[in-house]
């Protein structure tokens, strides 16, 4: 089984970021856009290159205009280790003569912003990469082992064994390790404690008072460490649905890791089988839907947006999705294969607010039935009914 189409589309008439955790197949989806005829590719993780550039970035102004008139794309793999041969790429895209567009791959942009580095003013398209998505993976998506290893190419492509190998490895070297090295962050113990808290309670309104007090560390590291993990899209906040959006920055969010394998990982949870119908699996397939929605409105460029609904008196709809229309869609998530009446009490709640909403129960339903005025929906049904398929 292979990937053969990201949903991502790289440009091939612009400058531009692609930007996405590691192991989301960036450079696979560079290296297969461009061919290696009309392309040169400088890789920073390989140590001579990063040596030999950090030295002098200079020198890649100088090797770009020594190119042949072939090469139409420069590649630049990890950019924000070196950020300061930025300036010299904005120097090439101003004054050369020969028109040709760069290509820059990299985790994020956080650190570029922190040393503000030299973002192109504007010259350079922002791409983002996530792990797979269902429609990508295609007939071969198996929910339950994406719902287990989560979908990081590698990983979901790999053996079980493997799989949680190499996502123990991930979360040790990558989301310990890089962010250490990239001085994100002075305390990575504290770092570290925060982590497996917050892959604990993903999917949960963030208590920042409670992860402060287990970890040791003040209330606003804790959400500075929340916002490294979004700036970094290791993460995505979910806000509370309020009318007013003023009131919705107030209260407490929700966040979201950003891949269920990562997740279960860094909760030390790869070990438990997943068995539907059981919390851990209802919880897997909540998070799953969620995180998924959120990739494939970035790729479709959809503009929806997200929240989550919760009253002082325990009435809860997973998903608020309101579109550029103001058409709002009322999303109970349940991993059953039959929900019930008693499912849809927190839709008839948001529906007393919102008469006009959409109701919908999304779940693993063979079919799709209707109870009341309520349509309970096989999962996949509800991205196609959101034009995200």
């Amino acid at each position: 089984m292979g990937i053969k189409n990201r949903l991502t589309e790289l440009p091939r008439n612009a400058n531009f970021f692609l930007f996405g955790p590691r192991q989301t197949g960036k450079s696979t989806l560079i290296k297969d856009t461009f061919s290696k005829s009309e392309s040169v590719y400088y890789d920073l993780l390989l140590s001579k290159e990063y040596t030999r550039l950090a030295a002098n970035p200079s020198l890649l102004r100088e090797e770009v205009e020594g190119l042949d008139k072939k090469i139409k794309y420069i590649i630049i793999d990890e950019v924000q280790k070196i950020p300061e041969l930025l300036d010299e790429i904005h120097y090439l895209i101003e004054n050369s003569n020969i028109k040709r567009y760069f290509c820059l791959s990299g985790s994020s942009a956080r650190k570029l912003k922190r040393v503000k580095a030299n973002l192109l003013g504007g010259r350079a398209w922002i791409r983002n990469l996530y792990p797979l998505t269902h429609l990508e993976i295609g007939n071969d998506f198996n929910l339950t082992r994406a719902l287990q290893f989560g979908t990081l190419p590698a990983i979901y492509l790999n053996s079980d064994e493997n799989a949680k190998e190499s996502l123990e490895a991930y979360t040790e070297t990558y989301l310990e390790e890089e962010i250490k090295a990239e001085a994100i962050v002075r305390n990575i113990g504290a770092f570290v404690r925060f982590l497996k808290f917050a892959a604990y309670e993903s999917g949960n309104i963030i208590n920042f008072s409670n992860i402060s007090r287990e970890t040791a560390t003040s209330h606003k590291t804790i959400k500075e460490y929340f916002q490294i993990l979004e700036d970094t899209l290791v993460g995505y906040f979910l806000l509370p649905y309020s009318k007013s959006t003023r009131k919705r920055l107030v209260k407490h969010p929700k966040f979201y890791l950003f891949d269920t394998g990562v997740r279960n990982a860094l909760a030390k949870r790869l070990s438990l089988k997943l068995e539907p119908g059981s919390k851990d699996f209802g919880d897997a397939f909540e998070h799953f839907i969620i995180t998924e929605m959120i990739r494939l409105n970035k790729y479709k460029k959809k503009d929806l947006e997200f929240s989550f609904y919760n009253t002082s008196v325990g009435a809860e709809v997973d998903l608020i999705i309101e579109t550029p229309s103001k058409k709002i869609y009322a999303i109970e998530i349940k991993s059953r294969e039959n929900p019930s009446k008693s499912d849809l009490s927190g839709l008839k709640s948001f529906l007393e607010i919102q008469p006009n909403a959409v109701p919908i129960c999304l779940s693993r339903a063979p079919r799709k039935r209707k109870i009341g005025n309520i349509m309970i929906y096989p999962w996949k049904e509800v991205f196609e009914l959101l034009d995200l398929s």
